[in-house]
């Protein structure tokens, strides 16, 4: 008599009869374990993604603040509300047909990093580069390539890179005061992207004549050419009545 229905009869004289086994016989056995392999392959890819998202959101600059950031979880109080996020929402999900720039002007508080990030998500989520940067990390970053020798990081480099990724968002313009220097670096930044037909995103407490007149009219022209998106966020700050 074959040993595992030997050890099955077995079982089912010690089983109750209320309790119904998983499987009666060998074939049943093995679908069984068939079942639960592909079960246990599909679990580890889901999980694979997973870390991989996380590694690339981490690498994209978003503040653990914002990882979270969707259209979905966007706090609307009003229609100037819901007009933003329309607009930031058609943004990204037509990223591919088009090469427009975008400005969020406005307060703290108003809702312009989480739109940002919302659209950067949704970018990353199907696979493009995407980089939030702020001005004072940016500028961080180029000085010490003034005394790195050692990894060869030139400032060269450092806007190739910059130049690569399909979104650049910088944030905090207008934090400081831009020196000739700073003001150079994004000056080539954003002729280099426009000149690759790549999109940026700048985020500022700005308006745009404090902007133009900080960045001055040649950067304003390249950030506003064509279809461009310029969202005014012209409302006090609601973050705290955000749970």
């Amino acid at each position: 008599m074959n040993k595992n229905i030997t050890i099955l009869n077995r079982l089912k004289k010690i089983i109750p009869n209320h309790i119904k086994p998983k499987f009666y016989n060998d074939y049943e056995l093995l679908k069984w374990h068939e079942q639960q392999s592909k079960l246990l392959s599909r679990i580890i890819k889901k999980n694979n993604q997973i870390i991989k998202h996380q590694s690339i959101i981490e690498k994209s600059g978003i503040q653990k603040l914002y990882t979270n950031c969707s259209f979905k979880n966007y706090y609307i109080e009003h229609e100037g509300h819901r007009k933003v996020l329309e607009s930031a929402k058609k943004y990204a999900k037509e990223f591919d047909k088009h090469e427009d720039s975008f400005i969020f002007s406005g307060k703290p508080g108003t809702g312009k990093n989480h739109l940002a990030c919302a659209i950067s998500n949704y970018l990353i989520s199907y696979g493009k580069n995407v980089l939030i940067l702020t001005i004072s990390d940016l500028m961080s970053n180029l000085k010490d390539t003034f005394n790195n020798h050692q990894y060869h990081l030139t400032e060269k480099k450092i806007l190739n890179k910059l130049n690569q990724m399909d979104l650049l968002i910088l944030d905090e313009i207008g934090i400081q005061i831009a020196s000739r220097y700073e003001k150079n670096i994004i000056n080539q930044i954003i002729d280099r992207r426009a000149a690759s037909k790549k999109s940026t995103g700048m985020i500022s407490n700005l308006d745009y004549n404090q902007m133009e007149k900080l960045l001055g009219e040649r950067v304003m022209d390249r950030m506003c050419i064509g279809n461009s998106l310029w969202l005014n966020f012209g409302w006090k700050s609601y973050r705290r009545k955000i749970k």
